[in-house]
């Protein structure tokens, strides 16, 4: 492990040594733009992959870029001291992408590999040898500076908002994708996307991901920009079907419906997060009603040491109310961010109200600190709770506890450069009264260093 760190290490100072200009990698990595490489004639060895001239066209060209994460965790009562301890273990994730524009055609390959090592009976989302990850196909119908309408089809990573419905899944080991089709279309200050898609179900083993049969996600999703008052506003349909889906009260096959809207602003002293979500449709002759709430505000003082970021969130997400009644009000969070209440994300956003203070410092460019507070309660007393991918970790009927418990967490930030960065974080959560009567209800705490090199 410590030699796998320290090549990390080297990495990072090659290739930030080998960069005239810094670059930017996007979270989505076949966003990132290296275009302005193209009339550099002094480029260095790192920026000759990263922009590689196909002929005298400037419109022909490729580029080459990957990733590497590597994440040590230590944990003490896992699943609250029902299940036994993994002591420590290492999580190691690594991409590598080819990207090729040949005008209007643009086709992009990306392989991971995730690994686990040390952790007892492993998921195929902790280890996936080695399989394709993306592979698309776009055709720009349209191509200027400030309209396009493009059509993509094959697998690719898809991520919408602020994650909490559709994302990569960037916290666990093994990122999210999607085959199916996508048409999108920019103008100006608004973006409106439309897909059908089967989610990708990752199988432990070498190039097995084969085409999943039993989910189907399609839907569409709209931002407009710089809206008067309100500054950004989202609009979204997104449809579910999957073969075979367990909640507490239902069991079968599941076609879900959800419709949203959101209202954010993300630059500024002070910014904010606004969503609300309705879900309906039917799973085993039960009709499905469900919803969220959530708020998100946070304000910069920059006139203060350290520059602290005070923020507050809250959610209302909902709960089964009455078990076997032809109804289930379970609300189901899609495909969210792995890591969606601190890395581990030992709970997922469903059957849940929480209160998440937190606060950021900005001690220097290279180095942040944050801490938050999150505390959480079943919305409902007759539904259970459940992982983020919706698996149910314990049933709620038969108790009538509320309160699940309280999780304080603490991470500390460096960017080495804009190629090599380290993340410490830990976890403690205190166990309440509904996990102490449906389980062992201990304490469970965690550790976790990360170190993620981009090039």
């Amino acid at each position: 492990m410590k030699n796998t760190f320290f090549l990390l290490l080297l990495l990072g100072i090659f290739f930030y040594a080998n960069a005239q200009q810094k670059p930017v990698f996007q979270k989505l990595r076949y966003e990132d733009d290296f275009t302005y490489l193209k009339a550099d004639s002094t480029k260095t060895p790192y920026e000759k992959i990263k922009y590689i001239p196909l002929g005298k066209n400037d419109k022909y060209y490729a580029s080459i870029g990957g990733e590497a994460r590597l994440q040590y965790t230590y944990t003490v009562n896992n699943k609250w001291g029902d299940e036994s301890d993994d002591d420590g273990y290492l999580l190691s994730r690594y991409l590598l992408h080819a990207n090729v524009q040949l005008g209007v055609f643009r086709t992009f390959f990306q392989l991971q590999s995730s690994l686990a090592n040390g952790k007892t009976d492993p998921s195929p989302v902790d280890e996936n040898q080695l399989d394709i990850h993306q592979a698309f196909l776009d055709i720009d119908f349209i191509r200027k500076e400030n309209e396009q309408l493009t059509l993509r089809f094959g697998r690719q990573e898809m991520s919408y908002g602020s994650q909490r419905l559709v994302a990569v899944r960037e916290g666990p080991n093994s990122r999210l994708a999607f085959d199916g089709l996508k048409l999108f279309y920019k103008k100006n200050n608004w973006q409106s996307d439309a897909f059908f898609t089967h989610p990708i179900a990752n199988k432990q083993g070498t190039f097995n991901d084969s085409f999943n049969e039993n989910a189907k996600f399609w839907g569409s999703y709209t931002v407009i920009h710089k809206v008067p008052f309100i500054q950004n506003i989202d609009l979204y349909y997104l449809g579910l079907w999957k073969s075979r889906a367990v909640f507490d009260d239902a069991v079968g096959a599941e076609n879900r419906q959800s419709i949203g809207t959101r209202i954010w602003k993300n630059k500024g002293n002070w910014k904010y997060d606004f969503e609300g979500v309705y879900q309906f449709g039917n799973i085993n002759q039960r009709t499905i009603s469900a919803w969220t709430i959530s708020s998100f505000a946070c304000y910069t003082f920059e006139n203060i040491k350290y520059t602290p970021e005070i923020g507050l969130k809250t959610e209302i997400i909902s709960g089964d109310k009455n078990s076997g009644d032809g109804y289930l009000q379970t609300f189901n969070p899609l495909y969210p961010r792995g890591a969606y209440f601190g890395l581990v994300a030992l709970i997922g956003p469903s059957n849940l109200v929480d209160v998440h203070p937190s606060i950021n410092f900005s001690l220097s460019e290279k180095w942040g600190l944050g801490i938050d507070y999150d505390i959480f309660w079943r919305q409902t007393i007759s539904d259970g709770i459940y992982a983020p991918n919706m698996q149910l970790l314990y049933s709620g009927k038969d108790t009538t506890e509320r309160f699940i418990g309280s999780q304080l967490i603490s991470n500390v930030n460096y960017d080495m450069n804009n190629h090599l960065g380290f993340t410490l974080e830990t976890g403690w959560f205190n166990a309440g009264s509904f996990l102490k009567e449906v389980g062992s209800g201990k304490d469970y705490f965690y550790a976790a260093l990360t170190a993620q090199f981009k090039f």
